[in-house]
Parts: structure tokens; sequence; C-alpha cells
């Protein structure tokens, strides 16, 4: 059974084949009797359908033979390659063919001529340009289709180390996040035990994110603020005092997603790189801007002796957002606060890449 894309391709070269004909025959001078349904223009046209297949499907198939090479890709050496192959075959057939209905079937194909030689280097010359231009034509179409699946190729890559970092970046996450909660959580139990078993719960719904979203790369505003309350939680109970988290979401945040656990990562930056205690926090605001935006802002306070930063949290999130839109995230420092403003992606957002390949 035929396959959809086969039948496509075949009902597209015959309407192709059938345009380029009549197109044809309508410029050429006809005698008065002349008609499409005449014995030479049933000829003219078979032979046309019969050239024109004969040369589309051979140069498929000598594209199709480079491209399963080694080194399969299609470059200018061998599409001259391929078309200097694809014209030995075609051009002995066309004047075969030609010769055949002009000198030998005469009586059958009716081509009446007063110089049949002219009539044959006519026709010949006629079906060597239009087999030339369709293999030109054809080999164009599958450089521009070859480079669009290298395009998506590259793209695929790109989202495969940009996954593969981020599931690192969360492998990270998990047990530093766990190794502090524990210690806190260890002082909590000699000190308050009532604050201690909430302190528990919060962990418990906080891995249980974790758990549940590891395997996703976007998830609704929704759930990640959920998520983002008991972190907060935890971290104010850890730091006493010392830090202040708020949030002001203006939107519906069941309307919009973005990249799973870009705020926790956001918020453990401005903890790492920055200074902070009890008389002077470090405040951290986490703010719907607009219906498209929001804003994760933090007072600077700047470790004197902090790590070496690879930034390769906010690096994770660029890049993250760089598949689903153009909007870029951008990164701020003025007034003494430091702004990471992030776009918000409609919930219905479709994978789209953005990177393209030169």
């Amino acid at each position: 059974m035929l396959k959809k894309t086969t039948i496509q391709k075949l009902g597209m070269r015959i309407l192709i084949i059938n345009v380029v004909y009549f197109l044809i025959k309508l410029t050429i001078v006809h005698d008065e009797d002349d008609t499409f349904f005449d014995s030479p223009g049933v000829f003219y046209y078979c032979s046309a359908f019969f050239l024109f297949m004969l040369v589309w499907e051979s140069n498929d198939w000598l594209v199709r033979r480079q491209q399963l090479k080694i080194r399969g890709g299609l470059d200018f050496t061998k599409g001259v390659h391929i078309l200097l192959i694809n014209l030995a075959i075609f051009l002995p057939i066309s004047a075969l063919l030609y010769y055949l209905a002009i000198f030998q079937f005469d009586h059958l194909c009716k081509i009446d001529a007063d110089n049949p030689w002219l009539r044959f280097r006519i026709d010949f010359f006629r079906a060597a340009i239009l087999g030339f231009a369709l293999i030109i034509f054809n080999l164009f179409y599958h450089a521009l289709r070859q480079k669009k699946e290298m395009e998506n190729m590259m793209n695929d890559m790109q989202k495969e180390i940009m996954t593969s970092k981020y599931k690192s970046l969360k492998n990270q996450i998990s047990p530093h996040f766990l190794f502090n909660s524990l210690n806190t959580l260890t002082s909590l139990m000699y000190e308050d035990r009532d604050l201690a078993s909430d302190f528990v719960s919060r962990l418990a719904t906080c891995y249980r994110y974790i758990l549940d979203n590891r395997e996703e790369d976007l998830v609704s505003l929704e759930k990640e603020l959920g998520f983002l309350d008991s972190f907060i939680f935890m971290m104010n109970i850890r730091h006493e005092g010392a830090l202040s988290i708020t949030t002001h979401i203006s939107v519906n945040p069941k309307d919009f997603v973005i990249p799973t656990l870009s705020l926790q990562m956001l918020v453990e930056n401005a903890l790492k790189h920055n200074y902070y205690s009890k008389e002077k926090p470090l405040e951290i605001s986490i703010i719907s801007i607009d219906k498209n935006n929001m804003v994760v802002q933090n007072n600077l306070r700047i470790r004197k002796y902090k790590e070496a930063s690879t930034k390769l949290g906010l690096k994770n999130i660029e890049k993250r957002y760089s598949f689903y839109t153009n909007q870029k995230v951008s990164i701020e420092t003025e007034n003494n606060y430091f702004k990471v403003i992030i776009p918000l992606l409609p919930k219905d957002i479709n994978e789209i890449s953005i990177i393209k390949v030169s």
C-alpha cells in the first residue's frame, strides 16, 4: 500500500508535468487542424510525461544514494556529479525516443515535418533544456531540505545538551537542598517540635514537586508558585530573619507556564552570591510586572570572597527559554538591585526552535 507522502509527491509531480506541458503547448504555433488529442499531441504528452518522471525519479535515486554514503551530505561538487550522471542517462534516452518517433514510427506518431532532422533537433534541444532545468530545480530542493534537516538536528542536539545540563543541575540541587534542610530540621527538633513537624511537611512537598516534575521542562506557574511557597517557608526558618522573600503575582497563574524550578534557581542564585544577616537582611521580590513577564529581584550585597561564578543557572534558564519564545531573559543591575526578568509563556505554547544554523 502506498504511503500518504508518496501519493502526495506523485500527485504534485503529475500536476507540475501537466502544467508545464500545456504551457509549452500553448506557446507553439500549430496548424488549424492540430488538437491536444491528435496523434502528435498524444505522443508529445506521453513522451513529456515519461521523460519528466524518468529524470525526476533518477535524480531522487542518485541523491538518496549519495546521502547513504559515509559522508552523505550534498554539496556543490556532489551536486555537479549527480547532474552529469543524470544527463548521461536522460539525454540518450530522449534522443532515442524522438528519433524513433520521427524516423521509424512516423506512420503512428504522424509528426509531419518538412525537415525531419530539424524537427528532431528542436524536440531534442527542448527536452534537454527542460530536463536540465528540472534536475537543477530538484537538486536545489534537496539542498534546501538537507539544510532544514541539519538545522533541526542541530536544534535537537542543542536541546538535548541543555536538557542534560538541566538534569545535572537538578541532581546537584536535590542533595545540597536536602543536606541543608536536614541540618535545619535537626536543630528544630530540639527547639520547637511543632515547627519541626511543619518543616518536614514542607520538605516533603518540595521533594514531591521535584520528583513529579523531574522529566518536565515546563510546568504551570501555579505549581511553581505552590512549590516556591514551601521553599520560602523553609528558607525563612533556616536563615532566621536574615532573609525576606515576597511574591506579588497579579496574573492568573493557571494561564501560564515557565521552565521547571526556574524561580527556585533564581532565589538560590541570590542566596549564593550575596551576604545577608539579621541586621542586613537579603530582600528578594518575585513580581509579575505585566501580563507577559515577571521579575525576580534582590538588593545587592555581593560576597567579598564568593565562589567563582559559572553562571550555569542563569545560562540554563536563558537557553531553555530560547526553545519556546523570541522573548529574551533580561538581566539588569541598577539602583543597587539585581533583576532577572523572565517571560510568562502561554500554557498552550508549542515548542519552536529559535536557534538558526547559518
